[in-house]
């Protein structure tokens, strides 16, 4: 899932009035901001990030970062949250093994990638609370938008219908965050379309069940 749709509302302390989309000038300067985080972080990494160095690179002046974002953690979690307001969406190859090896094709490149941001905010959400509960709302967001793969798949008939879609995901995605995060391994070309395949397989034997057992 890329990075990272109609995110979270902003916090209320930000200027923007909840459930809202900044426009006009508070949107630009947003931009600005964020992508200036994006390009600090994949330069610098968390320990690198300032308030001043965005704000710099962003060209805009340090006492608009800090009134709308307020700390390092602020600029992570919106960040993240503006990765939610994409309109990403898997791709739909036919299969349940192809759709599921695309996926893990893009989450393969987003992570190799120099520098990977979707690596680097990974590693700032253990260091910010306020980036790990955005984290965990962009996970909660690309996982449900996934599930139209195993969806397609049902309706196919290449899976039965009481699949459990989070824990098929979670199984077929694992092994790229193991290999290329956990584990720091050179990228295995071959892995993407492995994991999907042997997650596909052991979804069609009913592996995924998530009925609860008697």
């Amino acid at each position: 899932m890329t990075e990272p749709a109609g995110g979270p509302p902003e916090p209320a302390r930000t200027a923007t009035p909840p459930g809202r989309r900044p426009g006009g000038r508070t949107a630009r300067v947003r931009a600005q901001v964020l992508d200036a985080v994006r390009a600090e972080l994949g330069e610098h990494g968390y320990e690198g990030l300032t308030m001043e160095g965005v704000a710099a690179r962003a060209g805009v002046h340090r006492t608009t970062v800090y009134r709308r974002w307020e700390d390092v953690g602020g600029l992570l979690a919106d960040v993240l949250d503006a990765a939610g307001e994409d309109d990403w969406a898997p791709a739909d190859t036919g299969s349940l093994r192809g759709d599921l090896t695309a996926l893990n094709d893009e989450i393969q490149e987003s992570l190799v990638v120099r520098p990977s941001i979707p690596r680097a905010l990974m590693a700032a959400s253990f260091r910010s609370a306020r980036a790990a509960d955005a984290q965990r709302r962009l996970w909660e967001d690309r996982y449900a938008r996934c599930e139209i793969i195993v969806e397609r798949a049902v309706d196919r008939g290449e899976l039965p219908s009481h699949t459990d879609a989070r824990g098929l995901l979670i199984a077929s995605t694992a092994p790229l965050y193991h290999q290329l995060v956990l584990l720091r391994s050179a990228p295995d070309p071959r892995l993407p379309a492995h994991a999907a395949t042997t997650t596909a397989l052991a979804a069609a034997a009913g592996a995924f069940d998530r009925r609860t057992p008697e």
